[in-house]
């Protein structure tokens, strides 16, 4: 077992949005596997409630050196040397995965966010880069970054919303810009209540506000990518994130978990696929 990880059971099955799904062409679908299971890893290790920061900083500092340089044991760190082979073989830049890494470390120590400003730094690197790894990995132009980009900062804070309550009990950590909070006259405190107070509410919806913004942003991304498969992937993707962006506009993520269900995947998917075929 490798002393570095700290495996939360988590899985692709687990996510809220498709991971490396049938749709994307069957030669990626292992270097794709591998990128997820590095960045589940790393993830975990931050999201560790029996790790303390340091030692959540150590560890993932000897994943960025595995990365980087290829140093390590493999016993220990096998999915980051995983990655670095990955990424070499496909032509990808190793920055991606060392930027996912940026943020995981930056989880470790940091537990609020000043603004939304400061919120959509965070997703620079903890989002952005999942993004820019698929489509450089699918050759496609990085100016399409300027569409991934908002639509993976989207979904970062759509799961963000889905997981305030757990997020704040298990790490103490939040993602609502603090500045919205106070001028609303509410605290984290309020976030272990039984269901949102009206204040909260107008904070929840100042974030879809935002969400709703990047997703427009991101609206142009499946007619401007060259790949007719990872348009579908991206097509879907957006559909799903519009719907639950609603769906969190109407339920009460501190009354209870709000997600999607298997009948809006398959709609979406549905949709989704055909937008990305007919995508010019």
């Amino acid at each position: 077992m490798s002393a570095i990880e700290a495996p939360s059971g988590k899985g692709a099955a687990d996510e809220n949005f498709p991971v490396g799904s049938v749709l994307l062409p069957k030669r990626l679908r292992p270097h794709v596997a591998v990128f997820y299971r590095f960045a589940r890893a790393a993830d975990d290790i931050a999201d560790s409630p029996d790790l303390g920061p340091q030692e959540k900083v150590a560890r993932l500092a000897a994943f960025d050196a595995a990365v980087a340089e290829g140093t390590g044991d493999p016993a220990d760190v096998g999915k980051a040397l995983a990655v670095r082979a990955s990424l070499l073989a496909t032509g990808v830049p190793l920055t991606h995965a060392r930027d996912l890494l940026a943020a995981f470390t930056q989880d470790a120590t940091k537990t609020r966010y000043a603004d939304w400003a400061d919120l959509m730094a965070y997703c620079r690197f903890s989002a952005s880069p999942v993004g820019r790894y698929l489509l450089d990995l699918h050759g496609e132009d990085p100016a399409g970054f300027a569409a991934s980009d908002p639509l993976c900062d989207a979904l970062q804070v759509l799961n963000h919303l889905q997981d305030l309550k757990d997020d704040h009990a298990r790490l103490d950590r939040v993602y609502l810009p603090q500045d919205w909070l106070a001028e609303a006259g509410e605290t984290v405190a309020g976030l272990q209540a039984p269901a949102a107070s009206a204040g909260l509410r107008r904070v929840i919806d100042r974030c879809l506000d935002g969400v709703d913004e990047l997703l427009a942003r991101a609206a142009g991304l499946p007619k401007h990518l060259q790949s007719r498969r990872l348009a579908m992937e991206s097509a879907v993707i957006l559909r799903l994130a519009r719907k639950l962006a609603r769906r969190l506009r109407r339920g009460d993520p501190i009354a209870g978990r709000v997600a999607l269900s298997k009948l809006d995947f398959a709609g979406a998917g549905a949709a989704g696929m055909l937008a990305g075929w007919l995508r010019r």
